[in-house]
C-alpha cells in the first residue's frame, strides 16, 4: 500500500509528520482558541501518551491546500482534518458542483450545517483522509475571524443542546392535515356546484398548497444555492441572465460588453409579467423534467407521476383528461407569484459578490434578511420569513426558527453583522426596487462613451 507521503510528494505539501491519532467523531469539547487553533481533548491527550493505538497523519499549511481548488482536484478541511474528495464529487448526494464550492477552504461548519446524521456523513469522510493541519496553522484560514467563527460554533452547541433539530410530529401532521382539508374541500366544491369556471378558479386557489418536482433536481440546485448564496457564479438562484440581470456585477459586466439580449431598463416591469406567472409552470417544471429524463432519475419520475395521477384520478372525471392538465397548470400559474415573492424577497436585495471566502455566519447573513414574524407571515411563507435561520441552519425544523432567532440576532449584533428584518410589503416591494437598480446599472455601463 503506498504511504500517504509517496501518493503526494513532489508537490511540496508536506510540512511534517504528525503525531496525532485519527478521530473518526469530531470531540463537541474541542472549541477552537481565540488565535483559532483547537483545544486539545482529553482524549486527545491520553492518546498521545500512547494509551491508544495512533495514526501517522501528514501536515499541510493552507497555503499548500488553497492550490487544490479545482474540479480535478479538491480538498477540504474539516476539524482541521485534510480530505481529498475529489473521487467522491461524482457519487456527493449532494452534487459533485457542492463539494467544489468548499474546494480548498474550511468546510468545518457547511458540514454540520448540511448533514443530519453526521455520524453516516463522517463514515463516507475516513478513507479520504489524507492529513491535517500543521500545529502553527489556524483552524481557518488567516481571513477569517477566529473569534466569530468559534462564537458560532459555540451557538450551534447551543440550539443542539436545546433539542433545536428534532422535528415536532404534531406540526408536521397539522400541517398534512391542512393539505389534505383543502383538497377534500376542492373535491366536494366540484362535486356539489360543477365545474365552472368560478368554481375552478377557486378551487385553483385551495390547490396552490401542492406541487410535484424532482427532488434531486432540487436538492443539487437547492444546495448549492446554500452552500454559497449570492456568490457568483457558484449560486444557481442569481444565474438569471438573459432575462434578468441582478445585483451589481452582472448589470455592469453585460453593459461594459454591450450585450442587450432584451431592454433591460424595464426589468422591473416584465418581472410582473413573465418573471411572477412562469416561475413555476414554465421554468422550474421543464428544468425538473429535463434532469429527471437525462438522468434517469426513476425515483423522482415516479414521484412526479404519482403527484399527475392523483390530480388526474381526483379531478379528471369533472374535467376529463385535457381539462386536468390545463387545471394543474392553472394551479401553478398562481402558486408561481407565491413562490417567486416568497424565495425572491430575501436575497435579491442582499448583498451578491464573487467568492469571498468569507465564515458561513457572515455569509448567510449578508446574503438573506428576514420578515417579521406575525402567525400570517409564518403561514403565508411557510417560515421562510426567518431566512436567515433558515440558512444558518438548514437542516433544522422551521418550527424552531423563531426560538433561535434571538440567539442569532445576539450574535449578529456582537460582531457588528447588520441583521435586517423587515415588513412583509416591504420585502416584497424591495424585489422590483432591486431590479430597477441593477438596470439602472446596466444602463449606466451601455451607453457610457
Amino acid at each position: 500500500m503506498m504511504k500517504i507521503e509517496e501518493k503526494h510528494a513532489g508537490n511540496g505539501i508536506l510540512v511534517g509528520k504528525s503525531q496525532l491519532p485519527l478521530e473518526e467523531k469530531h470531540q463537541a469539547n474541542d472549541k477552537p482558541e481565540a488565535n483559532g487553533k483547537a483545544k486539545v481533548s482529553p482524549k486527545q491527550e491520553a492518546d498521545e501518551k500512547g494509551d491508544t493505538p495512533r495514526k501517522s497523519l501528514n501536515l499541510y499549511s493552507w497555503q499548500e491546500i488553497q492550490r487544490h481548488n479545482q474540479e480535478t482536484d479538491q480538498w477540504l478541511v474539516i476539524n482541521r482534518k485534510v480530505y481529498d474528495v475529489t473521487s467522491w464529487a461524482d457519487r456527493h448526494p449532494g452534487g459533485r458542483r457542492v463539494l467544489n464550492h468548499y474546494a480548498g477552504e474550511d468546510a468545518t461548519d457547511v458540514f454540520r450545517a448540511m448533514h443530519l446524521e453526521l455520524d453516516i456523513a463522517r463514515l463516507y469522510l475516513k478513507p479520504l483522509l489524507i492529513g491535517e493541519l500543521a500545529p502553527g496553522e489556524p483552524s481557518q484560514e488567516r481571513n477569517k475571524n477566529a473569534q466569530l467563527v468559534e462564537d458560532f460554533q459555540e451557538l450551534r452547541r447551543t440550539v443542539e443542546a436545546m433539542n433545536m433539530f428534532s422535528a415536532n410530529l404534531g406540526f408536521f401532521s397539522l400541517h398534512l392535515i391542512q393539505i389534505l382539508i383543502l383538497e377534500a374541500l376542492a373535491w366536494l366544491m366540484l362535486w356539489h356546484f360543477g365545474n365552472g369556471w368560478p368554481i375552478t378558479i377557486c378551487i385553483s386557489f385551495l390547490l396552490t398548497i401542492s406541487q410535484g418536482l424532482s427532488v434531486k433536481w432540487w436538492n443539487h440546485r437547492h444546495f448549492q444555492h446554500h452552500t454559497k448564496p449570492n456568490i457568483y457564479p457558484k449560486d444557481p438562484d442569481i444565474d438569471v441572465g438573459p432575462l434578468f440581470l441582478v445585483g451589481d456585477l452582472q448589470p455592469i459586466k453585460y453593459g461594459k460588453k454591450k450585450i442587450k439580449y432584451i431592454d433591460y431598463e424595464k426589468q422591473h416591469l416584465y418581472f410582473y409579467m413573465v418573471g411572477l406567472p412562469l416561475l413555476m409552470p414554465v421554468y422550474f417544471n421543464l428544468q425538473s423534467m429535463q434532469v429527471m429524463y437525462l438522468g434517469r432519475y426513476w425515483r423522482d419520475i415516479v414521484w412526479v407521476s404519482s403527484f399527475y395521477i392523483r390530480y388526474f384520478i381526483t379531478f379528471g372525471p369533472f374535467y376529463g383528461i385535457f381539462g386536468t392538465v390545463l387545471l394543474i397548470y392553472l394551479v401553478k400559474f398562481l402558486e408561481s407569484p407565491w413562490i417567486a415573492c416568497v424565495t425572491q424577497m430575501s436575497h435579491i436585495p442582499m448583498k451578491m459578490s464573487r467568492e469571498e471566502n468569507r465564515d458561513w455566519l457572515s455569509t448567510q447573513v449578508l446574503a438573506t434578511c428576514n420578515v417579521e414574524q406575525s402567525f400570517f407571515n409564518d403561514w403565508f411563507t411557510g417560515h421562510l420569513n426567518f431566512q436567515i435561520e433558515h440558512h444558518l441552519f438548514p437542516t433544522m425544523p422551521r418550527h424552531n426558527y423563531q426560538k433561535v432567532a434571538p440567539l442569532v440576532r445576539s450574535l449578529c449584533a456582537k460582531h457588528g453583522l447588520q441583521y435586517v428584518n423587515k415588513p412583509i410589503l416591504k420585502a416584497f416591494g424591495d424585489i422590483v426596487r432591486s431590479l430597477k437598480k441593477s438596470a439602472a446599472l446596466w444602463m449606466d455601463a451601455y451607453y457610457e462613451t
